[in-house]
């Protein structure tokens, strides 16, 4: 059996070291975890920006339909969607080149974990959440 080469706090703390964040998943509503998460970077003063399929403005900051579509990528991206949808969002980052993605606990699948690893991407998955780490005000 091998092991990953880092725990889960190391990872946790190269994500956090990143510069600039994305939210995919960002809900303009603010009892859901997309929200919530999103909420969280800006209290922490954290460079953040909502993706979302719809919506414009997500928490009065601009949003974009997909990484893609950013003028730039992010470094590291909160995954809150569905764990068919994480596995294009992982996808997504890959050719992207964005290197740290965190799924949020209900997000991450094997198959989204995976294909990470084999892109190189440092994915945190199965572990704690984004709120709890971080430490969120719902306010």
């Amino acid at each position: 059996m091998t092991t990953h080469p880092s725990s889960t706090d190391d990872l946790v703390g190269a994500f956090l070291a990143q510069p600039t964040f994305a939210v995919v998943g960002a809900s303009p509503d603010r009892t859901k975890y997309g929200n919530k998460v999103l909420r969280c970077y800006a209290q922490h003063g954290r460079a953040v920006t909502p993706v979302h399929p719809k919506e414009a403005v997500v928490e009065g900051l601009a949003a974009f339909p997909s990484l893609s579509a950013m003028s730039s990528p992010p470094a590291a991206v909160s995954v809150i969607t569905p764990p068919a949808v994480t596995e294009k969002v992982v996808e997504e980052c890959g050719r992207l080149g964005i290197r740290h993605v965190w799924m949020q606990p209900g997000a991450e699948s094997d198959a989204a974990v995976a294909r990470a690893r084999e892109l190189g991407i440092s994915a945190i998955a199965g572990g704690p959440c984004l709120l709890v780490v971080l430490g969120f005000r719902d306010a």
